[in-house]
């Protein structure tokens, strides 16, 4: 595992406040969320002080973004990516660009920056994430083969249980019903009982038997 000083630790803390508040949500649905999310609450309230050239033009591509300027932004996003391609920062603001790229049926250039961040971070729950997510754009092309295979990429077995799911939810859009409903409750045995997507995973797998 890479070892972070004190401010990536904080970013990665982020992050892993993300996945738990958001991580079960649909992929599109995710991507609204985060551009606030990220952008303009957690992120800058844990960041304030922090002095670092990654975190400064990752909050100026934050504004770019939200005012509305893409050549801006899109200028931004290659900056971060060409001299700070190991940084949270840089990952963040690359996941969050797929996912407007994703939001905007972009497919070919949300998969892009998905896999970019899979070059260049070797962090457990932002690589989890980012293969979560590819996955997802590759189910809605409907390259189902292309998507299993992204899931069966080395992952922390932390966030076993998100990816299964994911597993699940190509399965059942290929009317693989016996497949799908095995790797949902794979997926269920992987939560603690008092998660709250026990249900939702629940009613998944009572939809394909």
């Amino acid at each position: 595992m890479a070892v972070y000083d004190l401010k990536d630790q904080e970013e990665i803390e982020n992050f892993k406040y993300f996945w738990r508040s958001w991580g079960r949500w649909l992929f599109a649905l995710l991507v609204v969320a985060a551009i606030g999310y990220f952008g303009w609450v957690v992120y800058r309230s844990h960041q304030r002080g922090v002095g670092s050239e990654a975190v400064a033009v990752f909050d100026q591509w934050a504004e770019d973004s939200q005012a509305g300027k893409p050549a801006e932004a899109a200028k931004l996003l290659a900056r971060l990516q060409s001299d700070y391609s190991g940084s949270v920062s840089a990952a963040q603001a690359t996941l969050m660009q797929a996912g407007t790229a994703f939001e905007q049926g972009k497919y070919d250039e949300a998969a892009g920056h998905l896999n970019w961040v899979l070059k260049y971070q070797e962090d457990p729950l932002i690589r989890a994430l980012a293969i979560q997510r590819l996955a997802v754009v590759q189910l809605e092309q409907q390259k189902y083969d292309d998507a299993l295979a992204t899931l069966a990429m080395p992952a922390d077995e932390a966030y076993a249980g998100i990816l299964l799911e994911t597993k699940g939810d190509v399965y059942a859009a290929q009317g693989k019903r016996s497949e799908a409903a095995a790797a949902y409750k794979q997926a269920l045995d992987k939560l603690p009982q008092e998660d709250e997507g026990r249900q939702f995973l629940q009613l998944k797998i009572d939809q394909m038997s």
